[in-house]
Parts: C-alpha cells; structure tokens; sequence
C-alpha cells in the first residue's frame, strides 16, 4: 500500500507481518510480546543498515590475506525508556559491538506533551550513526523531543526504528526533523482521542513489561 510520507520506510517482509499479528493479538502473553519484540526489532535492522558506509580493511584468512569491508564509524542505539528497551536486545544481537544511549520521556497524560526526565549518551555519540528505537510512534512528540536531544549533542546521522507509527506521527517527524529517516513496521489508521494508535497494539512499554 502506498503512503504519502517520503521519511518514512514501511519494512515489508512476510516473516515481520507474521510476527507483528501476534504482538498485536491483546492475548499475547507479557513473556511472548517481549520475545516478539525483540525479534521484529532484528529484522528491521537488516534494512536500516542496508545504506550504512563501510570501509576496506585488511583481514587474514587460514588461507591467505584478502580484502573485506567492515562499517565505517561506530554505531550507537538509543532506546527511548522505557518501551524502547524491549527493541534494543534485537538490535544488539545482530550488532553487538554497538553503543547504547539512553533517553528517558514520559508522556503527560493530561496533556499528551513529552516531558524529558534523564539522557544518557557516550561522550563522541555523534562520529557515527545513531539508532533511536521506540516501538510507537503515536503523536511523534517523545521522538521529535529525543532527535532535538540527539541533534544537540551533535548528531547528524540519525534514524528511527519503530514498530507502528501513525500518520499524524510521521508527519509531526516530517516537519520537525525532515533528514530523519524512520523505519516501520506497518503505518497505522489513526490516533484516537486519547492519542493511541489504532489499531495499534495497546501500551508497548506495558505489554512488554507486564504493567498493564
């Protein structure tokens, strides 16, 4: 289906729809979403890195000495907390060697509007690219508010991974950091009056951590 959004890169794989119409499924149990999780969050990944830069190096094999290529400047994942959490161990089990941020926003139920409470980055954050991962992207306030942080610290290669965004939400990212590139899952319907994403899959950060 296509969309109207030219941030936005819609990762499209019968493996992720499979999985992603379990997480959605509200009998899903806390231990299996959290599993899903993480494991949809891995396969997003081999398309977020498919236009990273590499650089030649030398390697020795048992056999002779050859040339190969390895990514050019290091990675750095930046979990939105709490819910981005449960994306990050995906992440890392493809790519280990990777740096992990922290950014922690809460969402002001009165007011929808994002409220930052800790960050938490590795000091040379912006020689490399920088990962941020939230499994929604409902009215796009917490990520707009984490990329001005991330772009604050210097930052300038950024992308987003998230599970589910809606149109509101990739829109707000389009205005506020249109270089941003974001990569989902499935582009949802709509936000409700009380902002969530229909259909959605109800509180990621809840549902991952069984606080519902």
């Amino acid at each position: 289906m296509p969309h109207r959004f030219p941030n936005l890169c819609l990762v499209r794989h019968p493996l992720i729809a499979h999985k992603l119409s379990f997480i959605r499924d509200r009998h899903t149990n806390t231990r299996d979403f959290r599993r899903l999780l993480s494991e949809i969050a891995a396969l997003m990944t081999y398309e977020v890195f498919r236009e990273f830069a590499t650089t030649s190096c030398e390697v020795e094999t048992p056999l002779e000495r050859t040339q190969a290529e390895r990514i050019a400047a290091p990675i750095t994942i930046v979990p939105v907390l709490r819910a981005g959490l449960g994306m990050t161990r995906g992440v890392l089990d493809l790519v280990p060697e990777a740096r992990v941020g922290h950014i922690g926003i809460r969402r002001d139920e009165s007011t929808a509007m994002p409220i930052g409470y800790y960050t938490k980055l590795p000091s040379d954050v912006s020689r490399g690219p920088v990962i941020l991962v939230d499994p929604m992207l409902a009215t796009g306030g917490s990520s707009s508010h984490a990329l001005s942080i991330l772009r604050g610290a210097g930052c300038s290669d950024l992308r987003l991974i998230c599970l589910v965004a809606s149109p509101e939400g990739v829109g707000r990212l389009l205005a506020d950091h249109p270089t941003v590139r974001i990569y989902a899952a499935a582009l949802d319907r709509e936000l409700d009056s009380n902002k969530y994403i229909r259909p959605g899959l109800g509180d990621a950060g809840d549902r991952t951590y069984g606080t519902a």
